[in-house]
């Protein structure tokens, strides 16, 4: 048993995933009682306003983290190179790129609440998430070299303390903006990133190794680094916008088509807001496992690739999905069989069940797509992984239309999931087997 533990703490992968998993842990936990306390505070009418921005909010941070932690990660890691001047040459492509972010969101703002999401009161919500991108951007950037260097104690421990300040500054607030107005309560709650990011940030500066010394020419951007973090992060991030831009596009495409088949828009926003505010909030849970697991999976699968070490990948990739498969089979279980009692004790609401009870059976399915799409990536197949989100991107839309016609409500965005979730599942394990043969 001794030398199995030795062994065990000696293995960068397994201890990697070890820490993960156990900060992931408590990270999670945090963000599940932050959820709660939002959840309850705003009720169901905050939760579905909320719920309309998410995807906005999403494809803006896909935008502003750009896969930094992948790519620079993939720099320090695989090619072996300086971290200081993969940090420093990233950071300036992370400003300029935030600057037009901002600058879009600021155009887009009022017609994207006005006419496409037919609620105007989310225009300074909408707003108030270009204030926080700079920040977002700025953390991705600095994660990555812990990433990296597969230094995931600092990492976990930021992730943390970024969620004990973002709960405890919003169990103060939310309490006595409520009572003023929920569209500020709404704002506020989008703004407090930029304090949690800060504070991240913070940390991972504090957590730095001590003696480090950063001289004038680390700080200057070098074209070669510049050029290696992009052609990592351009190929990732585009499949990850494309998947993001689709999410965008469901509330608008549910909203319009929905009312245009004679369903009221207050009907429409309220179910939407049950779905992702309670049925998939619920589902999602154990969400930080699978996504845990797979950040440890990206560093020890490319490496091994790039030594072509085919054995080993086809390895790790079955250890991985097969873990995540044993905990969303137990969790997904569990809530099928008592959704109404975990509403309740969560959410203080038995509203969501219906779509529970359809969802849950092909969720396992979930669990497994994370660590299979960033296998991909790993296998330098970013390309690949970009192919497979737009076929999924674009069918789940078109399924949205098609199934809104015959006015089945919102299960029209139940059954696109369910259906995009299947053939999503097989086009990963296809092109694995593919690349691994």
């Amino acid at each position: 048993y001794l030398n199995m533990i030795k062994k065990f703490l000696k293995n960068k992968f397994f201890m990697g995933t070890f820490i993960l998993l156990t900060g992931g842990f408590f990270s999670k936990l945090l963000g599940f009682i932050l959820r709660i306390i939002i959840t309850r505070q705003i009720g169901t009418y905050g939760v579905s306003l909320y719920s309309l921005i998410t995807p906005t909010f999403g494809l803006f941070i896909t935008i502003a983290t750009f896969s930094y932690p992948v790519a620079i990660s993939k720099v320090i890691n695989v090619r072996g190179k300086s971290s200081k001047k993969a940090i420093f040459s990233s950071i300036p492509i992370s400003l300029l790129l935030n600057l037009f972010t901002i600058l879009v969101i600021l155009i887009i703002s009022k017609p994207l609440a006005n006419v496409f999401l037919k609620e105007p009161k989310l225009y300074v919500p909408l707003l108030s998430i270009g204030f926080t991108l700079p920040f977002i951007g700025l953390s991705s950037i600095i994660k990555g070299y812990y990433w990296g260097k597969q230094r995931m104690g600092v990492y976990i421990l930021s992730n943390i303390v970024e969620q004990i300040v973002r709960i405890t500054i919003l169990v103060v607030l939310i309490p006595i903006l409520i009572e003023k107005s929920l569209i500020l309560t709404i704002s506020v709650i989008i703004l407090v990133n930029i304090i949690s990011e800060t504070s991240s940030i913070i940390v991972m500066i504090l957590g730095l190794p001590k003696g480090i010394s950063i001289k004038k020419e680390d700080i200057r951007p070098d074209k070669e680094y510049v050029k290696d973090v992009m052609n990592i992060c351009v190929p990732s991030t585009s499949s990850k916008i494309v998947g993001s831009i689709a999410h965008f596009l469901e509330p608008i495409v549910l909203i319009n088509v929905l009312s245009l088949v004679g369903y009221p828009s207050d009907f429409i926003i309220r179910e939407y807001g049950i779905i992702n505010g309670y049925s998939l909030a619920l589902l999602l849970i154990p969400q930080f496992f699978t996504m845990s697991i797979s950040t440890s999976l990206i560093p020890e699968l490319s490496k091994n690739y790039s030594e072509n070490n085919i054995s080993k990948c086809k390895s790790r990739i079955l250890q991985i999905t097969g873990l995540s498969l044993a905990i969303g089979a137990f969790s997904t279980g569990i809530i099928f069989v008592i959704p109404e009692y975990l509403l309740n004790i969560i959410y203080k609401t038995n509203l969501g069940v219906n779509y529970i009870k359809v969802l849950a059976p092909f969720f396992l399915l979930y669990f497994i797509n994370t660590p299979l799409a960033n296998a991909l990536q790993a296998l330098d197949m970013s390309r690949e992984e970009m192919n497979i989100t737009l076929i999924t991107s674009i069918l789940k839309l078109v399924l949205l239309v098609i199934l809104s016609l015959f006015r089945i409500g919102l299960y029209s965005l139940i059954l696109s999931i369910i259906i995009t979730l299947i053939i999503s599942t097989y086009l990963h394990i296809k092109k694995i087997k593919t690349k691994l043969s």
